[in-house]
């Protein structure tokens, strides 16, 4: 089932940035709002398929970061990650009420920077393998600088098709986008692209998202894990050699009281793979949430 949001409006963040912000409005209010908050490369209408199975329940919220989707950013913005955080904690904010956070990879890691900030505006965080490198990754990474494949495979994107649906075939087709369920890959096609003179074109810069990859390794948020104070769920795929999964238990053990899962037959991709496991993890911490406040 497509979903469109009730309405679509900006929130201002650092640097002068806008962000687009996507509001799913049940008109029940009385279970926690839900915040969704995208990875690299993505922007926020690919949760339309987790927001369509919570839709009756809880009011959403997802948004594009600043720089992906429809949000609008300075090309001559020092990129650093800092500011996805204060782009995490302007959203959260704007939405007047305390709520259970979602948020995959770079989202994930920048909902832990909004919430070391302001713990009170956060019911619960769950985080599907954020990017935060412990220290001895980051220091190797810092050391050897090597060139990254994500780095390179970004800056090589593909950014013009005929049509959406020639955008669609391409990606089905191939890694990694073969193995989402379909009705993501629609949400990251249809909203993440626009209508151009011969076609479509990518709104998002590939260098951009490169930077972005460039800089994951550089913060420093794996320092502040033991300060958080917000309950938290943190997921992983398959453990795989040099992947976000191979260090995401250890996120978790770093954070007071948090629980960790494992998703065995899904990749990072998992929350674009599972959608529907995605909303029934929500419930779930809803309902734990809930019993315990």
């Amino acid at each position: 089932m497509k979903i469109n949001p009730v309405k679509t409006q900006f929130v201002g963040s650092t640097d002068s940035v806008q962000l687009s912000v996507y509001k799913y409005s049940t008109n029940i209010n009385t279970k926690p709002d839900i915040l969704f908050s995208h990875a690299t490369g993505f922007h926020g209408r690919c949760f339309d398929p987790v927001i369509s199975s919570l839709i009756n329940e809880h009011d959403c919220t997802s948004f594009d970061y600043r720089g992906y989707g429809d949000s609008q950013l300075d090309p001559d913005w020092p990129l650093e990650w800092q500011g996805y955080g204060d782009d995490a904690l302007a959203v959260a904010r704007s939405m007047q009420k305390k709520i259970i956070a979602v948020g995959h990879s770079m989202g994930g890691a920048a909902l832990v920077m909004a919430a070391l900030v302001a713990p009170e505006l956060f019911q619960a965080l769950i985080l599907y393998e954020p990017i935060i490198f412990p220290t001895y990754i980051r220091d190797a990474t810092e050391s050897t600088r090597e060139p990254s494949p994500l780095v390179e495979g970004a800056r090589r994107r593909r950014t013009t098709f005929a049509s959406r649906d020639e955008a669609f075939t391409n990606y089905f087709s191939k890694p990694p986008m073969n193995i989402f369920d379909e009705r993501s890959l629609h949400a990251y096609v249809d909203h993440g692209f626009k209508d151009a003179e011969n076609g479509v074109v990518l709104k998002s810069r590939p260098e951009h998202e490169a930077r972005t990859y460039e800089m994951g390794a550089v913060h420093k948020t794996w320092d502040q894990l033991n300060l958080l104070r917000v309950p938290t769920w943190v997921v992983a795929g398959v453990v795989a050699p040099m992947q976000p999964s191979s260090w995401t238990e250890s996120i978790a053990k770093e954070i007071q009281n948090a629980k960790f899962i494992q998703w065995s037959d899904a990749g990072h991709f998992g929350p674009m793979q599972q959608p529907d496991r995605l909303a029934q993890l929500v419930t779930d911490v809803v309902g734990i949430t809930s019993a315990n406040s």
